[in-house]
């Protein structure tokens, strides 16, 4: 029985998807769950698995082409695994047999072509590279356009001062969301940001103290980023303003704390969310967080996760940034920028001391928040980050 493969349901805020890669081509046996293609769509990478055991028998698209929401792209014969199994073992002997030597290379080109996306595919083709012969450091093994590039500039390394190779390649969806995103922020908010330092001595300290024990109790270690998201959240339920969003006329107030942790792929920052941090503990946050970490490795974040938030935590300070005006994304109204900590010379007591500290950030819409609003939030965090014990208490 012929069974459709159609575009999983989209929400309303993405109107479309594109066929990033096929992982099957028509006539080959498919296991049930089994991911066919990945449909890369404004915001994430969507898997869509085979619904039955069977044979594919026909793709009604190629990649980089544009689907809506439930339109078939496929479909499998359910059922046919044996009889379409059979014929390509019976005749797999006879393709090879005629002539051992010469088509080896053709083989050997071809079919690993067939599991390269399109830009890395372009780019393989716009610098002579095979991509058979280089190394493919994406999920699963597959080969991306930077491993295409790298072994291409490592390749082309001793040819000499001439040598100047440029490639032109179009945007992935995320990357050209994202970057129309960015705009829309800057066009549309009156963006300002304030700066604060805070002390991060007694949160490495309780750390050191109780990480072991902590992780022992919950399977699971103790980070910083728990510290900054319950202190946000408590600081939004207390600056609700910070917490608010403009519609229209009107300014959104939400009385629950969703945050957005910005994570880095390889396909660009996606910012998933936890939901009711006001509500979290400690474990819960990290929890939650390791778990966004590693589908958004795995490339398996759905949009579900990446939707709703109210409030975004980024953290330059990973990458080693020291001080950066992260940008409001909308329609929230402010984000909060973490940085790198670093060992520096203050005041404390009346004697200068060595304090390992990090500067904050914190962008926001002016049309609804002031300048006091901002620089009273940011106390508050930098309040309860010195003083653990507080936010245990939500003060």
């Amino acid at each position: 029985m012929a069974i459709e493969v159609k575009v999983p349901v989209l929400p309303e805020s993405v109107a479309d998807a594109v066929i990033a890669t096929w992982h099957k081509k028509a006539g080959e046996a498919v296991k049930r769950d089994e991911n066919l293609l990945d449909l890369e769509t404004d915001k994430v990478v969507l898997e869509v698995p085979a619904p039955v055991d069977g044979v594919l028998k026909e793709l009604k698209f190629a990649e980089g082409a544009t689907v809506t929401s439930q339109q078939v792209i496929a479909v499998i014969e359910e059922g046919a695994v044996a009889a379409a199994s059979a014929p390509a073992a019976a005749e797999a002997p006879k393709a090879v047999a005629p002539a051992a030597a010469a088509p080896a290379p053709a083989v050997t080109q071809a079919a690993p072509t067939a599991d390269v996306p399109p830009g890395a595919r372009f780019a393989a083709a716009t610098s002579g590279v095979n991509p058979a012969e280089v190394a493919g450091t994406g999920r699963r093994g597959m080969v991306t356009k930077e491993d295409i590039v790298n072994y291409a500039a490592g390749k082309t390394a001793g040819v000499g001062a001439s040598a100047r190779p440029e490639e032109r390649v179009p945007m992935t969806r995320m990357r050209a969301r994202i970057a129309e995103r960015l705009m829309q922020s800057k066009n549309s908010i009156a963006m300002l940001t304030s700066f604060n330092e805070v002390n991060l001595a007694k949160v490495m300290q309780m750390r050191k103290e109780l990480g072991e024990q902590f992780e022992k109790a919950n399977g699971i270690k103790l980070g910083f980023m728990s510290f900054f998201a319950k202190a946000a959240a408590n600081a939004l339920q207390k600056h609700p303003v910070i917490n608010a969003s403009v519609d229209g006329s009107d300014v959104f107030f939400h009385v629950y704390a969703d945050i957005s942790v910005a994570v880095s792929t390889d396909k660009g920052l996606v910012t998933p969310v936890l939901r009711n941090v006001e509500r979290m503990s400690f474990a819960d946050i990290e929890a939650g967080i390791a778990g966004y970490a590693k589908k958004a490795r795995d490339g398996k974040l759905g949009l579900e996760d990446l939707q709703g938030g109210t409030f975004t935590i980024t953290n330059g300070g990973t990458f080693g940034s020291l001080m950066s005006t992260p940008i409001v994304n909308p329609p929230q109204s402010a984000i909060l920028g973490m940085h790198t900590i670093k060992e520096r010379p203050i005041v404390e007591n009346g004697q200068i001391v060595a304090a390992p500290m990090m500067y904050l950030a914190l962008s926001y819409d002016h049309r609804i928040i002031d300048g006091k609003d901002a620089v009273l939030f940011l106390v508050d965090i930098k309040n309860q980050l010195e003083n653990p014990h507080r936010m245990l208490l939500g003060m």
